[in-house]
């Protein structure tokens, strides 16, 4: 997966890139707005390719900000802005931009590594690409690419249908989204302002109490008051085996 990273330190640079390739990224670092727009829009245009951006806002010829605007008017690749910016404007300001994602720095690599697999794979299903994820076996042992079984409850993400016992479940576009993010990644905890970033596309601020509704409505919809299970302090997970 090639990845541009936007960043004006080289020592952060430096580190940050020998962990991504570690991971398998192939990574091209540049260090200011200009460089990171003459590679994406100039060099080989529609993104040159990339799987995604990881964009400082902190850089020597503009603000990240700017850059990122200019990315989504001409680019669908996804942008990830990391920043030491942590106020809630600058989150609902970015995201408003068109970025995909805003992670504050410090973070935790692990996260990072999560958020970027998680916007690859959701542009990737967008455009009805392979999003790389391995199918999942159905019921009779067979791959059937985009289901997913949990128990009784079977998820169908190319046509956004679920089933519980084979009766079809209405779920509203976000009830889906939220139910899609976890159950991709069984057992997987979500922290609340990830699952808010990933569904909503917004910060956290404001909109917890719409989550806890949709978790609500799911278990109630779902007939399954356990397969979302809510990790005190963090966030969600959906059960590592269907209930």
């Amino acid at each position: 997966m090639k990845l541009l990273l936007v960043e004006d330190d080289n020592r952060v640079a430096a580190a940050l890139s020998a962990v991504l390739k570690r991971h398998g990224f192939d990574v091209t670092h540049v260090r200011s707005g200009a460089e990171a727009l003459q590679e994406l829009l100039v060099g080989g245009g529609e993104g040159a390719g990339y799987a995604v951006v990881l964009l400082d806002l902190g850089l020597p010829d503009q603000d990240g900000f700017e850059v990122c605007g200019r990315i989504r008017r001409t680019s669908a690749t996804p942008v990830i802005m990391v920043t030491a910016r942590a106020d809630v404007r600058s989150r609902i300001h970015g995201l408003n931009l068109g970025a995909d994602d805003y992670v504050v720095k410090p973070y935790d690599m692990g996260e990072l590594l999560a958020r970027i697999h998680a916007v690859s794979r959701r542009s990737a299903g967008e455009d009805g690409q392979s999003t790389g994820e391995h199918p999942l076996p159905g019921r009779n042992g067979t791959e059937q690419p985009g289901t997913i079984h949990l128990g009784a409850v079977i998820i169908e993400l190319p046509t956004r249908t679920v089933s519980v016992d084979g009766a079809p479940v209405a779920l509203t576009r976000k009830e889906f989204d939220l139910l899609a993010l976890l159950a991709q990644r069984p057992g997987v905890v979500f922290r609340r302002e990830q699952i808010i970033s990933e569904v909503w596309r917004t910060s956290w601020e404001g909109t917890g109490r719409t989550l806890e509704v949709h978790v609500a409505s799911l278990r109630s919809k779902l007939q399954r008051p356990t397969l979302i299970e809510t990790v005190r302090g963090v966030g969600y997970r959906m059960a590592a085996q269907g209930v």
